[in-house]
């Protein structure tokens, strides 16, 4: 479909001319279930994503936590309450996809209506929205959205596809401040993902020494 072969190709005018010209291009969805503007979103095109958001006439509460719309999450879940830990067509949920993201105050208020921290992906990521927050490529959102998940009983040792923890995450972005608050939370250094790697030999082989240091 062209218009998300636009979106991953960087041609956002493009994009927003097709939608001038026929604004239903908005609620089509690509081969995984997922309408342009998740689309967008997942290339890091937030811009677009935002320019789409404002021809749509409503999201879901996956879209509204991935862009960061808490007062359409509000009233998704108030609506329909077993949303909050219900899976998105690519197997996500609303909470891992606020981690993902970076959309904190929707994260701190899935949180806080009993969004389960410890729900993995129903994909062949299986990751938990730990990871997904460890993820950001932001590290103080990264690090931010990680204290609220284990604040709320996220567990700091679970493991993703390729056997990653958090650690493993935080020490492959040399995100210091992040494996420094992991550490402090009960977070194994020993433990190797699936081809052998702890965190500190995934820091050092990036070039980032210090973090590795604090791993040794």
């Amino acid at each position: 479909m062209e218009i998300f072969e636009l979106i991953k190709s960087s041609d956002a005018d493009a994009v927003m001319q097709m939608v001038n010209q026929d604004p239903s291009l908005v609620e089509l969805r690509d081969p995984s279930g997922l309408r342009p503007i998740m689309v967008a979103l997942y290339y890091g095109k937030r811009t677009l994503a935002h320019a789409l958001r404002s021809r749509m006439e409503t999201l879901d509460l996956w879209e509204a936590a991935a862009i960061g719309d808490l007062e359409t999450a509000r009233s998704a879940v108030g609506q329909d309450q077993s949303l909050l830990d219900a899976f998105s067509p690519d197997g996500f949920t609303p909470l891992g996809l606020a981690a993902f993201f970076g959309s904190l105050p929707v994260l701190e208020w899935l949180l806080e209506q009993g969004a389960d921290p410890n729900l993995a992906a129903q994909n062949q990521m299986s990751v938990c929205p730990i990871h997904s927050a460890a993820a950001n490529r932001d590290p103080e959102k990264a690090l931010t959205s990680v204290r609220l998940l284990v604040a709320y009983g996220a567990q700091v040792n679970v493991a993703q596809r390729g056997g990653w923890t958090p650690l493993h995450q935080a020490a492959d972005h040399g995100f210091q401040h992040l494996v420094e608050f992991l550490l402090e939370a009960g977070a194994d250094r020993t433990l190797k993902s699936s081809d052998g790697r702890t965190p500190g030999e995934m820091a050092l082989e990036k070039g980032f020494e210090a973090t590795a240091a604090l791993l040794k």
